[in-house]
């Protein structure tokens, strides 16, 4: 039974990585071993349970089925082993929070640092993604998001700065040569960099002051991918290529040295930040336990 569950884990971290060679990068072990435990997994069950070709990986309609009921079987399995670190002096494990890119930015790096040298045991994932995902099935712990991404059935607990805000900003070269906007409809005729989720979906442009709430929705010559692809954003931005906006914090050190010049700075709209979110069906894993008590009291 032992060597059972084995491939059943090993099977799992195919599926969510979406290969062997990523597989075997999160958790730990080789491609190879995966493959072969994979396949002893459908020599037993007499189905194939994964496509496999020279680019890709996916699971069958079969392997499909089995993810999805082995997801919640198997955390349950991990749940159940993470009680013997009850009885440690200190907790030992894997930690996997699913993160969009402006926590990993803005939020994270003054926490993990501190955190993982007062548990030097504990390893630390962390995958970056925009979109809201179920963390059980992908094999996540925890997730951070904000309050109106946020399911009613999940335990959330604040995280980083209580109150952020969405910067809108421009090289002064560029402003002296198109002029500054006096009002966020002027937007509509500018150059703006914009972003897109995954689904396609580009997010309008939200401005408030004094109790009016304006949202544009501006086009210009740059479109990335949320996230991933803000940096370029900024990069361009910088250039003088066209207006950004963006986490004031992560526009932070433009503005400081002059690079980028604020824009409609008085409608600049403050937001609630953002939350440690967990399922609060089961015991926690003594990782996010332990990380769920470090931020609380740091």
């Amino acid at each position: 039974m032992a060597a059972d569950l084995q491939d059943l884990f090993a099977f799992m971290a195919v599926v969510r990585a979406g290969g062997f060679r990523e597989g075997a990068r999160a958790s730990g072990s080789s491609a190879s071993s995966l493959s072969e435990a994979v396949r002893r997994l459908e020599t037993r069950l007499g189905v194939r349970l994964l496509h496999r070709t020279t680019r890709s990986v996916s699971p069958t309609e079969a392997g499909a089925r089995l993810a999805e009921r082995l997801a919640p079987a198997l955390g349950e399995v991990e749940a159940a082993l993470d009680v013997v670190n009850h009885y440690r002096d200190r907790p030992v494990g894997t930690l996997r929070l699913n993160v969009p890119a402006s926590a990993a930015r803005l939020v994270l790096p003054p926490i993990i640092v501190p955190f993982l040298k007062t548990y030097p045991d504990i390893r630390l994932e962390v995958v970056i993604e925009e979109s809201f995902v179920d963390l059980l099935a992908i094999g996540c712990d925890a997730g951070i998001r904000y309050d109106e991404r946020l399911e009613q059935d999940m335990i959330a607990v604040p995280i980083g700065p209580r109150v952020q805000r969405m910067a809108t900003a421009a090289a002064p070269a560029y402003l002296d040569a198109r002029g500054r906007p006096q009002h966020p409809r002027d937007l509509l005729e500018h150059a703006c960099l914009r972003g897109q989720f995954a689904s396609g979906v580009m997010p309008t442009w939200e401005f408030e002051r004094d109790g009016e709430v304006v949202r544009v929705d501006p086009t210009g010559p740059l479109l990335v991918r949320l996230g991933a692809g803000a940096d370029l954003k900024v990069d361009a931005a910088l250039a003088g290529l066209g207006i950004i906006h963006l986490f004031e914090d992560w526009l932070k050190p433009h503005l400081e040295s002059g690079q980028l010049e604020p824009v409609l700075e008085p409608w600049w709209q403050p937001f609630s930040g953002p939350f440690l979110y967990y399922p609060g069906r089961r015991q926690l894993p003594a990782p996010l336990r332990a990380f769920v008590d470090f931020i609380r009291t740091h």
